[in-house]
């Protein structure tokens, strides 16, 4: 038999409407039994399928089916609304035990809450204190630093001065000696501290912008741990009989944003250790701006004492230099005159290797108009050549030498006009050294002013 309600849709002929009634001839129609549908299956009765009648009504199987699903349903209702009142009746009395210990929980998390935030709080305002006096002794020392910038000036210029003093020399002793380089040193240092000093002013002026940005950022997070103590506070004194606690289910999910307790304390912790070492940063800059202000007013001063040294030491050696120059211009005239009976020799001795060439060369084309057979490469012919090459060597070897000979002469006559010109000269870079320069270098600063005291 078919189980349940569903198994209709499966029986053949089953109808949901009255289907129309067929087309007959006109005639007396029979009396109407019923107007409900009969079953067609094979189990309806032949008479009422042959009348022309369906039904749609259940099977007896069908029927019993029905009831005995309705009687499971019932009981299994039953049993679930017996079992549902129990777990409600365990969760309420969960529920209520489960919201004390949270409760309790909550405040002891507060509570620990508060004082973490009150020991980063205190943290934060001992920094921001150490930080804003380590500042204003950073300051004081950036004035010294520019103070000790502005006496260079002087020895800037004095340095420059003797060095286009100098330039006033004529050559050839306009060169570049030891007085010269301790000039150029003397600039190259001056300019090496004015640019140190320069540097280390910026790094002064950086590093106090540094100190006061992380002091800054130090008082936005106090400021933070300030308000967020007052509302933890505030959260941790609420009690199940407040009147002034309400719903609020928008509250209960985390903030996306949110921080977590490491990254919390991670961000606090890092706040501190950066304004820690921008105070140690600081520290150590100020130590550094005492140690570059000894060094540099101490190696301008050595400084200074070498290139006095050095103009002392040429001025004297300037009148040494002129005497050897002149014992020199001696030696050279002597060697001119020599080099000039040398070349006279050389010529003279190149002439006398012509003649015997002319006779070797002449023997040769003499030689060369012997007839037929006559023509012979004898011993007297091979000498010949042998003789004649010789001598075209020799020749050509002395006339090397005597160009040799000849472009050392000019040589030694450029010297003599070099040594004559630069006797000419010392006297004038003796003045220049000792009446401008040495008499200049008195107003060099003392060390105090170049350190920045004054």
């Amino acid at each position: 038999p078919a189980g349940g309600p569903g198994a209709m849709a499966q029986v053949p002929g089953l109808l949901t409407k009255e289907p129309a009634p067929p087309e007959v001839p006109a005639s007396n129609l029979p009396e109407k039994v019923c107007g409900m549908a009969l079953n067609t299956g094979p189990d309806s009765p032949g008479d009422l399928a042959a009348a022309g009648f369906h039904t749609a009504k259940y099977l007896p199987p069908e029927w019993y089916q029905r009831n005995f699903d309705l009687y499971h349903k019932a009981l299994s209702g039953c049993e679930r609304a017996e079992q549902g009142r129990a777990e409600a009746n365990e969760l309420a009395e969960h529920a209520a035990a489960a919201a004390q210990r949270a409760q309790q929980d909550s405040t002891a998390a507060l509570g620990q809450r508060l004082k973490d935030i009150h020991f980063w709080k205190t943290a934060l305002q001992k920094e921001i204190e150490d930080l804003d006096a380590e500042t204003n002794l950073l300051a004081a020392q950036k004035l010294r630093l520019e103070r000790a910038l502005d006496a260079t000036e002087v020895p800037y210029a004095i340095a420059m001065d003797n060095l286009q003093c100098r330039e006033r020399r004529q050559p050839p002793d306009l060169v570049r000696d030891e007085v010269e380089r301790e000039l150029l040193k003397e600039v190259e240092l001056i300019k090496s501290v004015q640019e140190l000093l320069k540097r280390t002013v910026m790094q002064a002026g950086n590093q106090m912008r540094l100190n006061r940005d992380h002091k800054e950022i130090c008082e936005l997070d106090w400021s933070d741990k300030v308000e967020t103590y007052n509302i933890d506070d505030k959260c941790g004194r609420y009690s199940n009989q407040s009147t002034n606690i309400q719903f609020h289910p928008s509250s209960m999910k985390f903030e996306v944003s949110a921080s977590t307790p490491e990254t919390w304390a991670t961000f606090t912790h890092d706040n501190i250790c950066r304004a820690e070492q921008e105070k140690l940063a600081s520290i150590n800059l100020r130590a550094l701006i005492d140690n570059i202000l000894h060094d540099t007013s101490k190696d301008m001063r050595m400084q200074c004492a070498a290139v006095n040294e050095a103009f002392a030491k040429h001025c004297e050696e300037l009148d040494d230099v002129k005497h050897k120059l002149e014992h020199h211009l001696k030696q050279i005239l002597k060697q001119i005159g020599d080099q000039e009976a040398n070349i006279a020799a050389f010529k003279q001795a190149i002439r006398e290797k012509e003649a015997p060439l002319k006779v070797a060369q002449t023997r040769l084309y003499d030689r060369s108009f012997r007839p037929n057979v006559e023509l012979c490469r004898d011993e007297a012919q091979v000498r010949l050549i042998s003789e004649a090459e010789e001598l075209t060597a020799f020749i050509e070897s002395m006339k090397k030498k005597l160009l040799e000979s000849e472009e050392s002469l000019r040589n030694l006559e450029d010297t003599r006009m070099n040594l004559e010109k630069d006797i000419a000269v010392k006297t004038n870079s003796i003045f220049i050294d000792r009446q401008k320069c040495m008499a200049h270098r008195t107003r060099y600063p003392n060390v105090l002013k170049l350190a920045g005291y004054q």
